[in-house]
């Protein structure tokens, strides 16, 4: 009972009360942090250092990772406080082309585990197994010694239908994606006491067609999101550095709201709210909050990371991340490890909640293993 309730909460509708007005979106599951080093700094990475796992938060990155290629595998379990078998699988691979350019792949899978279903009190059941994931594509290339922009193909597919019912025309969803981006890494620079570097990053994600169920059904937005992010490298010595990250993100989703002014969402809103088009979905969101530039403000999420790298080899990392109470109040710190052996990584991170809406990733922790391999590339 309790997965068949977890079933209905992961297909979103747009079916909510005026007094909050949250955003929700098909296939949520591609804003889930894949990689444990992005959890453990509070779910940042478009503007940290590149990694094998860029792929998710700012591909343009790749074109300045150091080495020749790299390959990663994380795993994250889902509400692992109520279920033990639904998890969000990912692996990633890059390869650089030359010192310039990069091309990069991966596939995400998250399986929501075995369901029992039944029609009756008498019925026997039958189990199925839900799943959703997607198939991305990227290449990077440097414009300069500085930036680099990316360009990124999403194929996605949502395969929550019921089987065996005659009666329904239900299938699995499916569609098209596409992500641009932009990176900034300055050259080093000399201080009093230190060195550092500036970074910055921009993230278009998850810009595509609108994903149906049924052919009679409603259509779901996918979760389109443009994410800003900057950060600063302190370069103490060559063995110690410490860096600093901040990210903003906002869904590029229409804000569901009571078109027809009779005090509720209701059947006509949604209608309306359906005949809205993908990209004119995206100019939309920037302004058609009904309470005006503050719920703008509000449906905007920010987080604030930090990583510490003693000799390339130990890495801590720590995060805050931070959402509107009435737009989702999804509220947490993370912290986090890495540990790097020549050409092997592995990293942690766990997540501790404070907001009064539970987190499905409390008191999780997420694995990811990364291999680096080939010859290295210098960037300054």
């Amino acid at each position: 009972m309790k997965k068949l309730l977890i079933l209905t909460l992961l297909v979103l509708t747009v079916k909510i009360s005026a007094q909050d007005r949250v955003i929700t979106t098909a296939v949520p599951f591609l804003t889930i942090a894949a990689d444990a080093r992005s959890a453990g700094m509070g779910d940042v990475g478009v503007a940290t250092s590149s990694d094998v796992f860029s792929q998710q938060w700012n591909p343009a990155k790749f074109a300045f990772a150091e080495s020749k290629m790299g390959i990663g595998l994380s795993y994250t379990p889902y509400l692992e406080s109520i279920v033990t078998d639904i998890s969000l699988l990912n692996a990633d691979f890059y390869s650089k082309i030359n010192q310039r350019s990069a091309f990069a792949a991966s596939i995400r899978y998250f399986g929501l585990g075995e369901i029992e279903l039944r029609q009756t009190p008498d019925d026997p059941g039958r189990i199925v197994k839900p799943n959703e994931f997607a198939i991305d594509g990227s290449y990077s290339l440097k414009l300069s010694d500085q930036f680099s922009m990316a360009v990124a193909a999403r194929f996605i597919n949502s395969n929550l239908k019921y089987p065996g019912d005659a009666s329904t025309d239900t299938k699995a969803a499916t569609a098209f994606a596409v992500d641009i981006a932009g990176y900034y890494r300055s050259k080093e620079i000399a201080y009093n006491s230190f060195d550092g570097r500036w970074k910055a990053g921009f993230n278009l994600s998850n810009l595509g067609s609108k994903m149906k169920y049924d052919e009679g059904g409603q259509e779901n937005f996918l979760p389109t999101n443009l994410g800003l992010g900057a950060g600063f490298d302190f370069i103490i010595d060559p063995d110690n550095i410490f860096t600093l990250t901040t990210e903003f993100n906002k869904l590029l989703v229409p804000t569901p709201q009571d078109y027809d002014g009779d005090g509720d969402i209701d059947s006509d809103d949604n209608q309306e709210y359906q005949n809205i088009g993908f990209l004119s979905g995206v100019f939309k969101s920037f302004g058609d909050a009904p309470d005006g530039i503050s719920e703008e403000l509000s449906e905007i999420s920010w987080a604030l990371g930090a990583e510490y790298m003693f000799q390339e080899a130990f890495m801590l990392r720590t995060g805050y991340f931070y959402e509107s109470p009435d737009k989702g109040s999804r509220q947490f710190f993370s912290i986090g490890a890495g540990f790097r052996y020549k050409s092997a990584q592995i990293d942690l991170s766990y997540l501790f909640s404070t907001s009064k809406v539970n987190n499905p990733l409390e008191n999780t922790l997420r694995f990811s293993l990364t291999f680096n391999l080939g010859e290295e590339f210098y960037n300054d």
